[in-house]
């Protein structure tokens, strides 16, 4: 896992989250994935965003039921009105012999939007 982060996320996979061998659905990562870039692109618009593109999504390894999953992002790009955050996904599993792996990565973009639900400028950053 990324030395000296915090997660964004990190959640503890059940088995509503998965199919019937125990592995969890595709989907349901790419929505935690979305959740936890859009935690730190809320941060930096300092309101309301929407995701407007997945980039890229690769799915590395399984995740299993079980698995502690790890949601770490960083921003990539700042543009005027939209953020580009890359997502990185760690499962922890195996509890009496722990080992961590990474099962997914991905880069999104969001954009920010006022009260009506329109596009608007990001604010700058803070001194």
């Amino acid at each position: 896992m990324p030395e000296g982060k915090q997660p964004e996320l990190r959640v503890v996979t059940m088995p509503a989250d998965a199919n019937p061998d125990g592995d969890v659905f595709g989907g349901w990562i790419m929505a935690q994935v979305d959740i936890a870039g859009g935690v730190l692109a809320h941060r930096r618009a300092r309101g309301r965003v929407a995701t407007v593109a997945v980039n890229s999504f690769l799915f590395k390894q399984p995740v299993s039921v079980g698995d502690v999953v790890s949601f770490y992002a960083d921003i990539l790009r700042i543009g005027r009105t939209s953020i580009t955050v890359a997502v990185e996904v760690f499962a922890e599993r195996n509890p009496s012999n722990p080992i961590t792996v990474k099962v997914t990565e991905a880069i999104l973009t969001y954009v920010a939007l006022d009260a009506a639900g329109k596009k608007r400028e990001l604010p700058p950053l803070p001194d």
